[in-house]
């Protein structure tokens, strides 16, 4: 059983940047690939990046590309998007997700609880 803590969160103006975290806890970290997923109020949650076990791998939705950038340290257990230039549009609740196998647009068996991130113009 994987437990996934999102943070990093927060207000930020257009053109800003925040780096979100997620930390991992009760599994093998290093086994899981992992997603970020965002859900905007009275939408559906969709796929934002995903990365490989060791990394190796990244990817991303076409309105992300060249903003947002997915990392992992495996020796702190803990995933990260650092996302730039931001957009009202990015305006969502983010999820990270584990998943055995490679990341896909669906998400694994385990979830955080969300940090929200809002974009003002």
């Amino acid at each position: 059983q994987v437990q996934l803590v999102e943070s990093g969160g927060g207000l930020v103006q257009a053109g800003g940047s925040l780096r979100l975290s997620c930390a991992a806890s009760g599994g093998t970290f290093s086994s899981y690939s992992l997603g970020w997923f965002r859900q905007a109020p009275g939408k559906e949650r969709d796929f934002v990046a995903g990365i490989t076990w060791g990394g190796e791998s990244t990817y991303y939705v076409d309105s992300v590309k060249g903003r947002f950038t997915i990392s992992r340290d495996n020796a702190k257990n803990t995933a990260y998007l650092q996302m730039n230039n931001l957009k009202p549009e990015d305006t969502a609740v983010y999820y990270c997700t584990a998943e055995t196998g490679m990341p896909t647009i669906h998400g694994g068996d385990y979830w955080g609880q969300g940090t929200q991130v809002t974009v003002s113009s």
